[in-house]
């Protein structure tokens, strides 16, 4: 038995409270603390699943509630008139009562933002910069709500998202499985229907004779960036559907729609990832990596059906839609030689604090880019001006960084996607929720695992007196 002294002076002796009793013997015995997260009590059990609760709905609405379909709903989501409430998305909502639980937990929201934050201290920088872009919406009389959806929702998930365990993320986790297959699905539907089951609208405007397919995801472009980035989180973490006689037709069924909903910059970015890492793979089998034979047989029978597939696809014309964009855009490459066109119609004063918006809007429908900039850099330089638009640079920076250091290695591909989407489209430059779309693939499906030595007591050298009084 250790002497009494020896529990005294321990190292987890300063964390305790001291509890003397009426026992004099006993005076230097500390009561441990209540830990809440190691044994949370039965109310704490139940917060913790109202909170898994809230995030499923959340990711559930974040894939299948478009901002088409509010507008279809008669919510005044994106177009003009109604209340304050109806110019959130309801993901918006549901995190951010899931956020005010979790501080609510154990009693100490001050301490759980300073755990939070401390655990990642690039997200304050975003934060700053995001807060600056607030005070601007507010001085300059700017409908500020587009910030918030765009902008605050992916570091509000992060903050819930990692507080979460590994078995109170599986839900969500299957949540993304599904609603991305089923918005696969009814892309396929639509694509050959001609039918969309959601009219394709840009703010009040209903869009008519568009082939490409929307899904429940509410814009072509918008889908196929989404399960472009589901594709690359299969291909660069096959754990996530471990068996790869499932997980091969999964990728070629995803891969297949990117054709239906019609995104060329999704569709060969995720190609050049693919085609990447197949010309790695087969170098590194030239240098004498080792594989094992019913693998390689299994992939030479499976490019002879892929390329039999792709060949007969092309002979029925399944797909000579989308080739046509190729070909011929619809004047989508001059819209984006008039986005770098409209900077110059404003003056430098204009450029550094943001343009009036009504001149804006004017000058957009005079260019013929009445469906919004297609530049995420160039589109905030005419929203908030030079100087937020290089501070919320700084901001995205510092949040993918903090992200990438979170994640595994394969991160790194759907960061890429993001960039091209945000280089050459819309993308989350306008008010939606598609950087929180990716934000969540990213934090759900390809999280950094930790070690297993990660959150392991440290054996403290016991003292010389100690091993004489106990001997082995």
């Amino acid at each position: 038995m250790r002497p009494v002294s020896h529990l005294a002076g321990s190292a987890n002796a300063a964390q305790l409270p001291l509890y003397r009793g009426g026992h004099p013997a006993i005076s230097g015995i500390r009561r441990p603390l209540h830990d809440f997260r190691s044994r949370p009590t039965t109310a704490g059990r139940v917060i913790d699943w109202i909170i898994v609760g809230l995030m499923l709905l959340a990711v559930v609405s974040m894939f299948a509630v478009s901002s088409s379909l509010l507008t279809n709903l008669k919510v005044h989501y994106l177009t003009a008139g109604g209340g304050f409430y109806e110019k959130l998305h309801p993901a918006t909502y549901l995190t951010l009562f899931a956020w005010l639980l979790l501080l609510m937990r154990n009693g100490d929201p001050i301490g759980e933002i300073n755990r939070s934050f401390s655990d990642a201290k690039l997200m304050l920088i975003y934060l700053f910069c995001w807060v600056c872009l607030l005070i601007q919406m507010f001085v300059l009389d700017r409908p500020f709500t587009v910030i918030i959806d765009t902008f605050l929702l992916p570091l509000l998930l992060c903050l819930v998202i990692w507080r979460l365990t590994a078995s109170q993320r599986k839900p969500l986790v299957w949540a993304i499985h599904l609603t991305i297959l089923l918005n696969v699905v009814l892309g396929y539907y639509e694509y050959f229907s001609g039918h969309h089951l959601i009219p394709l609208t840009v703010g009040d405007v209903v869009v008519l004779g568009e082939w490409r397919s929307s899904a429940l995801l509410g814009h072509p472009l918008t889908a196929s960036g989404i399960v472009g980035g589901y594709i690359l989180a299969l291909v660069l973490r096959p754990a996530l559907c471990p068996p790869i006689i499932l997980r091969l037709p999964l990728l070629a069924f995803c891969l297949g729609s990117l054709m239906a909903f019609g995104g060329r910059t999704a569709l060969v970015t995720v190609l050049l990832v693919i085609g990447s890492i197949f010309c790695f793979e087969i170098f590194r089998l030239l240098r004498g990596e080792r594989t094992s034979l019913p693998l390689v047989i299994g992939a030479m029978c499976l490019l002879f059906v892929a390329g039999a597939g792709i060949f007969a696809a092309l002979d029925l014309g399944i797909f000579d839609k989308m080739l046509l964009r190729f070909s011929s855009d619809k004047g989508s490459t001059l819209a984006r030689y008039a986005t770098f066109n409209l900077l110059s119609h404003f003056d430098w004063y204009e450029l550094v604090l943001g343009p009036n918006p009504v001149r804006v809007s004017a000058l957009q429908s005079q260019l013929g880019l009445n469906y919004g900039i297609e530049n995420f850099w160039i589109s905030c330089i005419v929203q908030f001006g030079l100087i937020h638009t290089v501070l919320l640079t700084i901001g995205l920076v510092a949040f993918f960084v903090e992200l990438l250091r979170r994640s595994t290695s394969g991160a790194y591909a759907i960061v890429l996607l993001v960039l091209v989407i945000a280089a050459s489209s819309v993308s989350f430059s306008s008010k939606n929720i598609q950087l929180a779309q990716f934000i969540v693939l990213v934090a759900l499906l390809l999280p950094r695992e930790p070690s297993p030595t990660a959150g392991a007591p440290r054996q403290l050298p016991r003292k010389r007196s100690d091993a004489l009084l106990n001997p082995r």
